[in-house]
């Protein structure tokens, strides 16, 4: 008989006045891998912290197998500012230890492939936090992992690692995301949290959108039957005199129950058809086009052109001018060298990954109304009113002041907002942030009928291919190629530039194994020594704090060893990684 790791019987959760969960029993068995899906603010993240016990129900249970060990991504992370990197993900084991784990090297390749070891958690950003609390967690041997959209700040190439890494474990999983392509490729299970409940789905993404879909269908046919019998006995109700007393109680009990069981209307968001101008022949030519920023050649002559209709997805590393792209065609940003030539009748709107633009001390009507009071839509015109109604702001939520929304509200208003400036020309960066599946896909309806241009920087799969035909990619060397053969091709590209890399350290003086493995030998006693040493210096530091001149030689030595400490790790690796190809 399979234990469950993990119990939920009959769990209630409330906020203030609005109930979460009511009377949710669920199990997690060794091996599961649990997808959770909803729209925002429904519970999923509650439903994690109640898994996790790290937040108490206010009815029933939650019970744990004796020892579980349970590890947690939360969307904010609880990393120490004051310590490096290595500290919070390795702790205090010796690099040899850890290093020496292909595991631990490929992880730490894959989602911190530009962040120093020695670099303080408090002087990173928000993306490279995530990604350093997602190792941490990772590298753990936890029996249970609980992850909280955890390909937030990914691009396509480390989620796709990432889903390997989950497919692969043998570990129990419960996994809330939006990326449907993550889902679909890892889970076994799906739990959609609606309406106070859970309802589960065996299979992947994939399998969930069917099985729901043969669900509507049946309630569809319930329903029309239901509504038959109701006209039935609301009809033989109102027959005959106003006195129903002489009526059988069980028919009139009957049509009571018909009429409270009436569902509720859906508040679902619906995406207007807005007017767009007419489009030229020519929309977008680049021509040998380089960018420089800081220093870093971002494109280098660059030759692009868009026509009308045409619908491009672009991916590419963090880093490599995905947004930098979209910026030169919506005319922010002027290239280093080249010209970008623009149609004489585009008219673009860019929608940014930051929604710091909208004033918090807006409300969300006055927003709207910015823009345009009316608007040209496909059945006419609407107000702003009636569009933000239809974009699932209704009633009092239009009143409210823009700081108050959530990141998935704010998204949706900004996406609104650039929609009824009625382009022609939609460039889009990473659109999918902080946005629900149910808007994803009203969104991507949305989309499949756009009549402009579209340019979609996204590391969501799922909709890249969704609503694209073309994938063009930035490679990190400044060229901007079309892939044919989509994310997949982009992805091969990737792997084979890595093997290359490590290519030209096989089959040079340390081919042979035993001599790989005494410098191996050695440099790990040179790394003892080193970390020895590096602990002598802050000693000394903290003991001369007061000595300005001592404390600068001491720092110089102390930079000295952390150089040296480096070049014999990348050194130790460069020979671990060796060791393992031959």
């Amino acid at each position: 008989m399979t234990v469950n790791l993990v119990n939920l019987e009959s769990v209630a959760k409330v906020y203030g006045t609005r109930q979460v969960f009511q009377s949710v029993s669920l199990g997690i068995e060794r091996g599961d891998r649990v997808g959770v899906v909803g729209r925002n603010g429904d519970g999923k993240s509650t439903l994690l912290r109640l898994i996790a016990r790290s937040e108490q129900p206010d009815a029933g249970r939650v019970t744990h197998v004796r020892g579980l060990r349970v590890g947690r991504l939360g969307q904010h992370d609880d990393l120490d500012p004051a310590q490096t990197v290595r500290q919070a993900v390795v702790g205090d084991r010796p690099d040899h230890e850890w290093a020496g784990r292909a595991a631990v090297r490929e992880m730490l390749s894959a989602l911190l492939p530009t962040v120093r070891m020695e670099a303080r958690i408090g002087l990173l950003s928000g993306g490279e936090r995530r990604r350093v609390a997602l190792a941490r967690l990772l590298v753990r041997d936890d029996d249970l992992l609980l992850l909280d959209e955890p390909t937030n700040h990914l691009d396509v190439e480390a989620i796709d690692w990432l889903a390997r890494r989950l497919a692969s474990a043998s570990r129990s999983l419960v996994l809330v995301s939006h990326d449907r392509w993550l889902l679909d490729t890892v889970c076994e299970a799906l739990w959609e949290v609606v309406g106070g409940g859970v309802q589960t789905y065996d299979g992947g993404y994939a399998a969930y959108v069917l099985a729901r879909a043969e669900r509507a269908r049946i309630a569809a046919a319930g329903e029309a039957r239901r509504q038959n019998v109701l006209r039935k006995e609301l009809a033989w109700l109102r027959r005959g005199p106003p006195a129903r007393t002489s009526k059988p109680r069980f028919r009139i009990e009957a049509a009571n129950a018909l009429i409270a069981d009436e569902p509720p209307p859906r508040n679902r968001y619906e995406l207007a058809r807005f007017a767009t101008a007419r489009l030229g022949r020519s929309v977008y030519d680049v021509e040998d086009v380089s960018v420089e920023l800081g220093g870093r050649e971002l494109l280098d002559r660059v030759t692009w052109r868009l026509g009308p209709a045409d619908r491009v997805g672009v991916v590419g590393v963090n880093g490599s001018g995905k947004t930098t792209l979209l910026r030169l065609l919506d005319g922010s940003l002027r290239p280093t060298a080249g010209k970008v030539r623009v149609g004489r009748t585009v008219a673009p709107a860019y929608l940014s990954q930051e929604v710091t633009e909208l004033d918090p001390q807006a409300r969300v009507l006055e927003a709207a109304q910015d823009v345009r009071r009316v608007s040209r839509v496909e059945s006419g015109e609407s107000t702003a009113g009636q569009l933000l109604d239809r974009f699932g702001f209704v009633g009092e939520r239009q009143r409210s002041r823009i700081g108050e929304l959530s990141g998935g509200e704010r998204r949706r208003l900004q996406l609104l907002r650039l929609l009824m400036e009625e382009p022609n020309v939609l460039l889009l960066d990473e659109p999918t942030n902080d946005l629900d599946i149910e808007t994803l896909t009203v969104l991507e309806d949305f989309l499949d009928d756009w009549p402009g241009t579209l340019v979609v920087v996204s590391h969501d799969r799922w909709f890249l291919e969704r609503v694209t035909d073309d994938i063009w990619a930035l490679l990190g060397d400044g060229s901007l190629v079309h892939l044919p053969g989509g994310v997949d091709e982009y992805l091969a590209r990737r792997r084979t530039a890595a093997r290359a890399r490590v290519q030209p350290n096989r089959g040079g003086r340390h081919h042979d194994s035993r001599t790989a493995r005494r410098e191996l030998a050695r440099l790990e006693r040179e790394l003892d020594r080193l970390a020895r040493r590096e602990d002598a210096l802050h000693g000394e530091l903290a003991a001369h704090a007061t000595e300005p001149d001592r404390v600068m030689e001491l720092d110089a030595a102390l930079r000295d060893v952390h150089a040296r400490r480096e070049a014999a790790e990348e050194r130790w690796l460069e020979l671990a990684d060796e060791l393992d190809q031959q």
